[in-house]
């Protein structure tokens, strides 16, 4: 994320990933890894992603319904899940830490030992219940009973804060010791800060990035946000100002902001996209891939019916296509082919911008470098044509190629284009190739004839390549049966 700021702006990017880091880290479960609410792609290519929309309906969600119908009949597993959903707000239900303490104590009396570690946090940090680090330290005493080595961490902690016991560093780094011995990487990430900051132990820099790294390792993501600030600050490890931002980064997208993501989803499921564009634009200034993307197909997508503020007012259209063009220009940044793809569309059709092939060749190259097989196609037939790159028939088959090698599905428009190609190769110069050559122009004068047999933006190119292939197969039957009739012509005879 960090080129998004550009070179000279990463002292203010790595200021402001910081405070959401530290944020998103104060909101992590003291025992282990918090699961992650994975924000919706709201859309696949330029259509919308019908199957990942049904499954974040939340408690209208029929799987959900199911879940819910186990637990009532008394499934222990059926309810600490239930149980999770609520907690953490995930499946696109909505936290309700009432309802989560009810369902992981109705689990735990039926013997669901995962339930009893939840309590233990929930007790802890008093949400939906009075906080009691009492009867957080005893629940979490009897999940370590059970085997679960990460509610060592929860009660380790307790010691080192002194919440509801005496403050004990050497008892803490015991409990973290246990949880380490078992892998567990939270042991690892507790026990680097200790030496990190001299709790209990001797303050070593070197033993702390150690133990930092086992954790991240395994994902950790407060060994992320340590490791952030040792490179900001240059503290055991080499200042590395870019480095701590994409960590912090990181650590900012496990963070709380998750329910306004969740706001946006459901906005938009029922149907206020303009309350949903808003949302999903507030998330993208702040550097989400995934709200930048939603946001600017959201614009493309509805257009008008967006209420969209641009520098005069209301968006116009231009005001509108430029937002959605920065949006995904974003998103391309951080690694969104589908984004760098519509980017290069925009610039070759001149769709909300003046036409420029140079820029389109340049955003395609972009999405091509993710294996892209769209952009690699599209690349290949500006080479073909001569447009914004050098005419050259070979990179174009390459890249045609290049193209089926990456998606097989590609198979059609790739045989079309390679038609075109041999045509142009073998005919240069030809009527042939200026009716080919002519047939986009050609295209929307009989488009109504021809509705609904592509309806995909490029079906002029489509038509062009497929009247290419019926042309080479007419000239190569041409051509063997003239080959046919030269060998059954009988021989000259000669002259007496």
């Amino acid at each position: 994320m960090y080129k998004y700021y550009g070179d000279f702006m990463h002292d203010k990017a790595v200021k402001l990933y910081a405070e959401l880091a530290e944020v998103a880290v104060n909101s992590f479960l003291i025992s282990k890894d918090s699961p992650m609410v994975e924000p919706i792609r709201i859309h696949i290519g330029v259509e919308e992603n019908k199957e990942a929309l049904r499954k974040s309906r939340g408690e209208e969600d029929e799987d959900f319904q199911i879940l819910e119908y186990q637990a009532q009949k008394g499934n222990a597993g059926a309810m600490y899940k239930i149980g999770l959903f609520y907690y953490f707000g995930l499946r696109g239900v909505r936290r309700n830490h009432a309802k989560a303490l009810w369902w992981f104590a109705k689990a735990e009396e039926k013997g669901e030992p995962r339930s009893m570690e939840l309590l233990g946090e929930i007790y802890a940090r008093g949400l939906g219940v009075e906080r009691n680090y009492t009867k957080a330290l005893e629940w979490l005493t009897l999940a370590s009973s059970q085997q679960l080595v990460s509610a060592y961490n929860g009660i380790g902690y307790l010691y080192v804060k002194g919440y509801g016991v005496e403050k004990n560093h050497t008892k803490a780094r015991e409990y973290f010791e246990k949880a380490a011995e078992n892998e567990e990487p939270g042991g690892f990430y507790n026990l680097g800060v200790m030496y990190l900051k001299g709790l209990g132990v001797k303050r070593d820099l070197k033993v702390a990035c150690n133990y930092f790294a086992l954790a991240t390792d395994e994902g950790r993501p407060k060994a992320f946000y340590q490791l952030a600030k040792m490179f900001h600050t240059g503290v055991g490890l080499k200042k590395n100002l870019p480095m701590a931002t994409a960590l912090y980064k990181l650590v900012a997208e496990r963070g709380p902001w998750s329910s306004l993501s969740r706001w946006a989803l459901e906005s938009y499921l029922k149907g206020d996209v303009s309350r949903s564009f808003l949302l999903y634009s507030r998330l993208a200034e702040m550097g989400y891939e995934i709200a930048q993307s939603n946001a600017a197909w959201i614009l493309d997508k509805y257009g008008e019916h967006i209420v969209c503020m641009g520098e005069s007012g209301i968006c116009t259209d231009e005001d509108r296509h430029k937002r959605a063009h920065d949006l995904w220009w974003q998103a391309s940044e951080q690694g969104n082919e589908h984004a760098a793809l519509l980017i290069g569309d925009a610039y070759y059709y001149g769709r909300g911008m003046e036409r420029d092939y140079d820029r389109a060749a340049e955003a395609y190259m972009h999405a091509k470098s993710q294996e892209n097989a769209q952009a690699m196609f599209n690349l290949g037939y500006m080479h073909e044509h001569g447009q914004g790159l050098p005419f050259d028939l070979h990179l174009a088959k390459r890249y045609y190629d290049q193209a089926l090698e990456v998606d097989p599905a590609a198979k059609l428009p790739v045989t079309l284009a390679l038609a075109s190609l041999w045509v142009r190769k073998n005919y240069a110069d030809s009527f042939l190739v200026h009716v080919i050559d002519s047939l986009p122009s050609f295209y929307p004068k009989v488009e109504a004839w021809v509705e609904n047999v592509v309806i995909e933006e490029g079906n002029a190119t489509i038509l062009t390549l497929f009247v290419c292939l019926l042309t080479v197969l007419y000239l190569r039957e041409r051509q063997r049966r003239h080959g046919a009739a030269a060998a059954m012509a009988p021989p000259h005879q000669p002259v007496e």
